[in-house]
């Protein structure tokens, strides 16, 4: 099982694919995985055994996120992770942030899936410089995996670096990457309790983004209630309603990246 979140790791090891301009895959050497022992997915106050092992390895991975931290900062980039359920519409929502902000400062994405480029790719024929962290069967990208990505892609100093990691809400919140700021994205189609199920994400966010507003109309999505069930587990985070594929709030949102300096 994968450290805190009990993900299974039998298959394979966490991949580095960076792409080149001819979105022909650089695969470099392999990365072994960086979970090699087995732990469970328990929350603090279960067994002893289980939470010592779990505080061991958040502790490792927040000692490599600081080191992440300090090389970023030292380059004046910034890093952004952006974390949702599945389908939730980060990849959209970064095809239009790197095509919209381009122009303003250097983009550059980390896209984190357990398997293919696909994501990786839509990002490339935008013309934003992309690496893809394929984490085999685990359910997030931790600190280590961070900093590979950082190597292979080597984002231009003063960057804006977006991190879409893998779709999940829960592990993600635990394992800190580097990054200056958490996005949490949810979609209207997803529920408006999921802040209240999913309480650890929510208070881990600096920013939610209401996604898929264009559908409200044809789905059962409370948006003042979600917003109340977000600051009820965190009370000063900002939520902005948005629309990937309408274009509605972005512009909000473009301003708030604008400030992650």
């Amino acid at each position: 099982m994968c450290g805190t979140c009990g993900c299974a790791e039998e298959a394979g090891g966490t991949r580095i694919v960076m792409l080149r301009e001819d979105g022909a895959p650089d695969h470099g050497h392999p990365h072994p995985d960086p979970h090699p022992h087995p732990h469970e997915c328990r929350q603090p106050g279960g067994a002893g055994g289980t939470v010592t092992i779990e505080q061991k390895v958040l502790a490792k991975n927040d000692l490599l996120a600081e080191r992440n931290r300090t090389w970023m900062t030292d380059r004046g980039v910034v890093a952004v992770n952006m974390m949702s359920s599945p389908g939730a519409g980060k990849t959209t929502l970064l095809e239009r942030a790197v095509t919209d902000l381009g122009g303003r400062r250097p983009v550059a994405v980390i896209e984190g899936d357990q398997e293919t480029r696909l994501d990786a790719d839509r990002i490339r024929r935008t013309g934003c410089a992309v690496v893809q962290v394929n984490t085999g069967a685990g359910c997030h990208l931790d600190a280590e995996m961070m900093r590979n990505a950082l190597t292979a892609l080597s984002p231009a100093e003063g960057s804006l670096l977006m991190v879409e990691n893998v779709g999940n809400l829960v592990c993600p919140a635990l394992f800190d990457l580097g990054e200056r700021s958490k996005v949490v994205i949810i979609s209207v189609t997803e529920g408006t309790d999921k802040p209240l199920k999913y309480p650890y994400m929510f208070a881990a966010a600096d920013l939610i983004l209401i996604n898929k507003s264009d559908l409200l109309p044809h789905v059962d999505f409370d948006v003042e209630q979600c917003e109340q069930h977000a600051r009820s587990v965190n009370p000063d985070v900002r939520v902005l309603t948005v629309s990937a594929t309408t274009g509605e709030g972005l512009a909000h949102w473009y301003d708030w990246l604008a400030e992650q300096r």
